[in-house]
């Protein structure tokens, strides 16, 4: 039921843009009478997201851009810092380059970047912003140096949640203006995977009631055996 729960969504946002997948590490449930009856079956140990980075396509769009390697843009939430690889942004009122939910683009050294006209926009391949031949500010990108201390906050966002997992700058990653990161989660993969964990289901579904039978025997006939 968990391994459903963690396929369905990652089928959901499986057109979300930047979306990292979440998916699983087994091992054996092993019953105290394992070497006598053999019972054993895979659990789930525990869940993990899944950072590879998904393809990049093309937009068009000057407010559009994609992290093409490591990390994440930095966006000012609601209660601190958010980290997310959808770089799906757009101007607010004021000027600000905002997220789709409307929280502030960090720029480095934390400040949000505000964009004084309607010029045409520049993104370099470093996140230095450009407008009118003027450089407004350079987009905050960071990397940890321990995803485990990562976690999401919905909307394809994540949260910095464990201090050993340090904020650093990524290397060797570049961005690219125009283009936007698709999930990492394909849904021909997930299609096989949903019918894979459904044989499973019915397998240890079977393996169950197989089980209460043979119990229900066993007592039946020591029943009989004691008449």
């Amino acid at each position: 039921m968990e391994s459903l729960d963690l396929l369905a969504n990652n089928i959901a946002n499986a057109s979300t843009g930047g979306y990292k997948a979440d998916r699983e590490f087994y091992s054996l449930y092993a019953a105290q009478d394992a070497e006598a009856s053999g019972t054993t079956m895979p659990v789930i140990q525990k869940p993990y997201t899944d950072l590879s980075q998904g393809m990049l396509q093309s937009t068009g769009n000057q407010l559009d851009v994609a992290l093409s390697g490591k990390g994440f843009f930095a966006v000012e939430g609601p209660s601190g810092p958010l980290y997310t690889r959808n770089g799906n942004f757009r101007l607010a009122s004021d000027g600000k380059l905002i997220s789709a939910e409307g929280y502030p683009v960090s720029g480095t050294g934390g400040t949000a970047i505000t964009l004084p006209g309607t010029q045409p926009i520049e993104i370099s391949s470093d996140g230095t912003v450009t407008q009118g031949g003027n450089a407004i500010g350079q987009l905050q990108m960071a990397d940890f140096t321990s995803d485990a201390g990562l976690s999401k906050q919905g909307n394809n966002y994540f949260r910095a949640a464990d201090p050993a997992g340090r904020v650093a700058l990524p290397t060797g990653t570049t961005v690219e203006q125009g283009k936007l990161e698709a999930s990492n989660s394909g849904t021909a993969e997930s299609a096989v995977r949903l019918i894979s964990i459904m044989r499973q289901f019915e397998m240890l579904q079977k393996a169950a009631t197989m089980g209460t039978d043979m119990d229900k025997q066993a007592i039946e006939q020591v029943a009989r055996v004691n008449q």
